[in-house]
């Protein structure tokens, strides 16, 4: 990937893509029709330090990439970035590609519950392989909100207006939540078969001295042997199971932990440096936390 071209603002964003200035700087809706660049054009990386939600369909076998992942979009698909996050666009026809673009910058949700809120949403950090694909009805609804800010954005300013546009906001970021949840659930068998392969995954890494060896697995670690972002592992496992990945290795190192002083005789120091455990203090403050116990109390308990 070359040098990402920065996008400071979301007036550089439409000079960038040959928009006419954007009626408020800080927030704005542009459909890719609206978009005046060459078809041959192949857009470079790039970043940005705004939010994006753009919904795209019908792209005339164009491609995304971002990062070592493609998506195609034969279907309609949404997707999500947050500021400073790197895209790529690749041999995509720009003029092909129906759907719409919804900017915000930060500095829009200042003083709103929302500009805290917004990061609470964990699909701003999905790759695009992860993107939601929404049904018919879905969609209708999402687009009957992208209007509402449409028309918010393009009315004259008044003492409402930025009430209203954060308000259509809020809910359409509510309704992409739904959706994934329920995107999460309609492919149950795939996630099912994710989750077993998940289960291997750590009884391998909690075999023998493996954890002596490399160390307790990281949320970060076992996304990638997934080819998932974290983010999204954790949303899919938290619907499918009620508890994140870092929840799941933690049940591990504590069922771990139970073993080892139920049946040997290994100081509570010794079990954590078996556990993967730099600092023995560490192990001790996560058993106490889930057990609501200590080791050495836990151990007492079966003498």
């Amino acid at each position: 990937m070359s040098t990402p071209v920065k996008i400071p603002s979301i007036n550089a964003l439409h000079q960038f893509l040959g928009l006419k200035k954007p009626l408020n700087p800080l927030v704005s809706l542009f459909g890719f029709d609206d978009v005046k660049l060459e078809s041959e054009t192949i857009l470079s990386a790039f970043t940005s330090d705004f939010y994006i939600i753009a919904l795209k369909k019908d792209c005339a076998g164009g491609k995304f990439k971002y990062g070592q992942q493609y998506y195609d979009f034969d279907e309609g698909i949404m997707y999500f970035t947050a500021p400073n996050q790197v895209l790529q666009f690749e041999d995509i026809l720009l003029n092909g590609v129906k759907g719409f673009v919804l900017a915000v910058h930060p500095d829009f949700l200042y003083h709103y519950p929302l500009a805290v809120k917004i990061k609470e949403y964990g699909y701003f950090s999905y790759t695009v392989n992860e993107a939601l694909n929404l049904s018919e009805k879905e969609e209708g609804a999402i687009i009957q909100i992208i209007e509402n800010i449409g028309k918010e954005i393009h009315n004259n300013m008044d003492a409402f207006t930025q009430d209203l546009l954060i308000s259509n906001i809020e809910l359409l970021l509510k309704y992409c939540d739904r959706y994934y949840s329920r995107q999460f659930l309609t492919r149950k068998k795939a996630n099912y078969d994710l989750l077993i392969k998940l289960e291997a995954l750590l009884d391998d890494s909690f075999k023998n001295d493996n954890l002596t060896a490399n160390g307790i697995p990281t949320v970060a670690n076992i996304a990638k042997e997934f080819h998932l972002s974290p983010n999204y592992l954790s949303d899919m496992l938290r619907i499918q199971t009620g508890q994140t990945t870092q929840q799941h290795i933690q049940n591990r190192i504590i069922e771990k932990a139970k073993e080892l002083l139920s049946t040997t005789s290994l100081s509570v120091s010794e079990i954590a440096y078996r556990l993967g455990f730099e600092y023995p203090q560490s192990f001790h403050r996560l058993f106490k936390n889930q057990v609501t116990v200590s080791p050495l109390e836990f151990r007492q308990s079966f003498n």
